[in-house]
């Protein structure tokens, strides 16, 4: 996990364990605590080198300073994060108890959130030490902790997207035709490398019949002349994510071919001017989606519309039905409607957008045409 390279300095960080700790006490909760990942890069800019069996914890709880419980061979590396000024380090040594540790700093009867990926043994350490305390997942006590981005943010979002249009552009020119899915993808992640990104998470090329499965795993097929294919990419970029999919064609399409994409091109711009503040995240799933199904293809829709995007390259807000939360000004995340017809082709067409004032904007900028390649 990377994201000690954004120009983050210790007082972003100390307003971001102070929101933190409020946003607990108005959801009811005595604090957080938070295991090695994106939630702990994001509030003190710490990532470890390595995550082992040897228990990091940072404790939020309102009215406490934060303090990171951190392994004593670890702590000068944690004294050198960015946010490491705003907190206090507690280490403790091999053969001493880390759970008596952390247990001193947490009420022995409250509710805490706790990271999605903490260690299990982490977890049940904890409860065999303070048996009156009880656990939430941050995603579920506080989903909406990293989803609104600041103005610094918001500006280096814009740069992994910017990348990403790059590693576009240059795709679009190399030879499709006649070679593997595989051969792609690696020229997609050498691109986006070359562009910035520090880590890939992701290049989907799906050709032909591989296009109708949305998660497909890159294999040996041979691109052939008439496939549509699915390039679905992204990454990390000083630490903040991309994500990004096109679909072009080998040669001319059929005048099917082509009115599916128009189709998905039309969902995908109806998602997006359906942004704007106050409106449920729900209605751009909706406005997507009611453009594929009134054409007669809702069935072959399979995901929801769009995820948030940050720190990590999935994460919420989703853009689903039944998600009632409402859009933010700041609040960053895709809108990617796709068709997808089994054993024949797919089509995803996908933009990061941002919510501002007056509605969205995207961060992607790259036709949504159709893209011929050779």
């Amino acid at each position: 996990m990377t994201g000690t390279a954004a120009p983050f300095a210790a007082d972003d960080y100390r307003a971001r364990m102070e929101r933190a700790a409020r946003s607990a006490a108005e959801a009811g909760l005595a604090g957080l605590l938070v295991a090695p990942g994106p939630d702990l890069v994001w509030l003190t800019g710490y990532a470890p080198t390595a995550v082992t069996e040897r228990l990091t914890l940072l404790v939020l709880a309102p009215g406490q300073d934060p303090v990171l419980v951190v392994p004593t061979l670890e702590a000068p590396d944690a004294g050198k994060a960015a946010g490491a000024s705003a907190l206090t380090l507690r280490d403790w040594t091999d053969g001493k108890d880390p759970y008596a540790a952390t247990a001193a700093l947490l009420d022995a009867g409250g509710r805490f959130g706790i990271s999605d990926n903490a260690w299990a043994m982490h977890l049940l350490g904890l409860q065999k030490t303070l048996p009156g305390t009880s656990y939430a997942s941050l995603t579920e006590a506080l989903p909406m902790l990293r989803a609104v981005k600041d103005t610094a943010e918001l500006e280096l979002l814009a740069a992994a997207g910017a990348a990403a249009d790059a590693t576009f552009e240059e795709i679009r020119k190399v030879p499709f035709g006649g070679r593997g899915e595989s051969e792609v993808a690696a020229d997609l992640a050498g691109l986006l490398r070359r562009f910035g990104h520090s880590q890939v998470d992701f290049t989907i090329v799906a050709s032909g019949p591989n296009g109708a499965n949305p998660h497909h795993e890159v294999g040996d097929r041979v691109i052939e002349r008439g496939d549509m294919v699915v390039l679905d990419f992204g990454g990390l970029k000083d630490g903040y994510g991309s994500d990004t999919s096109r679909t072009v064609h080998v040669g001319e399409p059929t005048d099917e071919e082509r009115r599916v994409h128009d189709l998905v091109r039309a969902a995908q711009e109806a998602g997006f001017r359906a942004v704007r503040p106050g409106v449920p995240c729900q209605e751009v799933d909706r406005a997507a989606r009611a453009v594929i199904a009134d054409a007669g293809y809702g069935e072959y829709f399979i995901h929801r519309t769009g995820h948030g995007i940050g720190v990590t390259t999935h994460e919420p807000p989703y853009m689903i039905e039944g998600e009632e939360q409402p859009l933010v000004p700041g609040m960053c995340f895709s809108v990617e409607p796709g068709v997808y017809l089994p054993g024949r082709f797919g089509v995803r067409i996908e933009d990061i957008v941002t919510v501002t004032e007056e509605g969205g904007r995207r961060l992607n900028d790259t036709t949504r045409e159709m893209v011929i390649v050779d």
